[in-house]
């Protein structure tokens, strides 16, 4: 397959060693064309998934520019539309870590800082991005990074029920002291059953920074067991023992919902609402 890049240019007055690039992929199993389903705003503007998501990166202040990498024609020419840079990747990228890698090597891209956000996570706050950046440009040793967020005891009790009768909706995360990942599960972390003292359940956004050389080196790294397993990216750094630094923030209003199938988008709509977000 033949890559094209469109676009390229970077935002004015930013740092031009972070670049932000947003995984597109047409073909969802459970979800086909997610990225280009219309939601409405606050006021009722209808914009697709994947330019709901482009602006909200785009709201980022630490990225230097903004990319979107997929492997679709439709999704390229739609982005095209509104404005967005677009880099052509191949089809056969397993998960968004190995297309952001396959983005930087077919655009070019020289910056130090990869950031790689959800294309159906518009709801996720440009100031969790950015406290993600800044703990990154602070411990130059951090070669992988990641955001969570504490959740509050009912929500976690409803991830459980959730979780009872086969719904998973969020990923959680449990790590050491000094905040590197120990293990990410789609299940609820840790297990408590019928203790009374439960421990704080700690939410993941899939939202991940990477120095350049950390996300290039992904690429020749096995898939693993546990990342298979879970259908979870970032296992496989820890499989290879590269730690995953976490990064807490605080619970935006509204939640943390992804567009993960149809009925997520009634939810995201709420939130946007909820945000005054047209």
């Amino acid at each position: 397959m033949m890559l094209r890049v469109v676009g390229g240019t970077e935002h004015g007055g930013r740092d031009a060693d972070v670049a932000i690039i947003i995984p597109a992929r047409y073909g969802s199993t459970r979800f086909p064309g997610k990225p280009l389903v219309e939601l409405r705003g606050a006021e009722g503007s209808a914009k697709s998934l994947l330019q709901r998501s482009w602006e909200t990166a785009c709201l980022v202040s630490g990225a230097g520019e903004v990319w979107i990498a997929t492997d679709d024609v439709r999704i390229q020419e739609a982005a095209a539309r509104f404005g967005a840079s677009v880099v052509l990747t191949p089809t056969d990228c397993l998960n968004g870590t190995e297309r952001c890698c396959a983005a930087v090597v077919a655009a070019g891209l020289k910056a130090d800082l990869i950031i790689n956000f959800q294309g159906d996570a518009p709801l996720t706050p440009p100031l969790a991005v950015d406290a993600l950046i800044e703990t990154m440009r602070e411990d130059p040793t951090i070669g992988v990074g990641t955001v969570m967020v504490r959740s509050s005891s009912v929500e976690a009790d409803c991830l459980r029920t959730d979780e009872r009768v086969g719904r998973f909706r969020m990923t959680s995360v449990v790590f050491d002291r000094r905040l590197n990942a120990l293990y990410f599960s789609k299940r609820v972390i840790p297990h408590v059953g019928a203790r009374m003292d439960r421990p704080p359940v700690y939410l993941h956004l899939e939202v991940y920074g990477y120095r350049r050389e950390t996300l290039l080196a992904y690429r020749d790294l096995e898939p693993s067991e546990f990342e298979q397993a879970e259908g979870l990216e970032q296992l496989r750094f820890l499989d290879a023992g590269i730690p995953v630094r976490m990064v807490e923030v605080g619970a935006p209003p509204g939640g943390i919902w992804e567009v993960n199938s149809p009925s997520d988008v009634v939810a995201v709509e709420a939130a946007l609402t909820e945000r005054h977000i047209d």
